[in-house]
């Protein structure tokens, strides 16, 4: 009897041992999981802008996306990922004394998290919220029904809602990411709030949305250890696709010059740029994004800089 009990102490000791260790191996590798996933969130990060846009109906100076990713919760411990993006969109106007037009406010909160665990071909979700409104309390429109584009009230809030597909090839000399997001977004218009007065049937509610992401990392020889190699990112190329699905003034469903809006930018990291690439692209808007010019569709050519935390990755 004294010799089973002895036997029964040992094999609870080393289940519970055993058990132990495989708790710990398990929560090692979430960890490590969650850790490659908040990189993954950050290259997804939408980086700033600062240059100039040729071809729109209203001559520029300068067009810049002031982009602030302020990361709220970005640790290995959780399964999820939040950033707030205090967004703000400007035009210097090629005008007597270059005026800054009601600027585009668009402050939001963005939410990642994966449904998949493997790194190497990611599969995750995004949740954002945003407030758009070009800070000013005039009317909409002018007296005889046109908008006014000087001083004219322009507000909505929306919601986005994206699915995420990544690959990862490593290589050599490169090391490869791709995405490709598929999505909508939905504004408060819909359910009759959180608009300004006027926009009803004249704005898109709903918006289908796609992006294609084509990152490049490559080798250089570390600065200090020539044995060692570093891979830094090196170039992109990002392609943004959104549609208006929804009733949109008299517009048919397939009337791709008022509905579609396009967008295709490649940027160039030089071995010093850290956080910063060389920008060049260009679009169509079938209804532009600026707030109270909504009206406008036209091509366009950009050339400038980008930066953000999405150009500084180190792998």
């Amino acid at each position: 009897m004294y010799k089973k009990l002895i036997a029964l102490a040992v094999f609870c000791g080393c289940f519970t041992i055993a058990n132990s260790q495989t708790n710990e191996v398990a929560k090692t590798q979430k960890y490590l999981i969650n850790k490659a996933f908040n990189d993954i969130y950050t290259q997804n990060l939408k980086p700033a802008t600062f240059g100039n846009e040729y071809g729109g109906p209203t001559r520029t100076l300068l067009a810049s996306d002031l982009i602030a990713n302020f990361v709220i919760v970005n640790t290995p411990k959780l399964p999820f990922y939040v950033v707030a993006t205090p967004e703000i969109s400007i035009r210097l106007l090629s005008e007597q004394g270059s005026p800054v037009k009601t600027p585009s406010y668009m402050p939001g909160l963005i939410v990642y998290f994966s449904v998949n665990t493997d790194a190497y071909k990611s599969r995750f979700f995004s949740i954002a919220y945003n407030h758009h409104s070009n800070g000013v309390e005039g009317p909409t429109f002018n007296a005889n029904g046109t908008l006014n584009i000087d001083s004219g009230k322009f507000t909505t809030n929306f919601y986005t809602l994206m699915f995420h597909m990544g690959k990862r090839t490593d290589k050599d000399k490169v090391i490869i990411n791709s995405y490709l997001s598929a999505g909508t977004e939905l504004h408060a218009g819909l359910v009759g709030k959180g608009h300004a007065a006027g926009l009803d049937g004249r704005y898109g509610w709903v918006r289908l949305k796609g992006r294609w992401l084509y990152s490049l990392a490559k080798k250089y020889n570390n600065s200090i250890n020539p044995d060692k190699k570093d891979y830094c990112d090196w170039m992109r190329l990002q392609f943004d696709l959104q549609y208006i699905a929804d009733k949109y003034d008299s517009y048919a469903f397939g009337d791709v010059k008022k509905r579609l809006n396009a967008g295709l930018r490649y940027y160039y990291q030089l071995p010093f740029m850290q956080n910063t690439a060389i920008m060049a692209g260009g679009g169509y808007r079938g209804q532009d994004e600026y707030n109270i010019r909504y009206q406008d569709s036209y091509a366009y050519f950009t050339f400038g800089i980008a930066a953000g935390l999405s150009f500084g990755a180190r792998r």
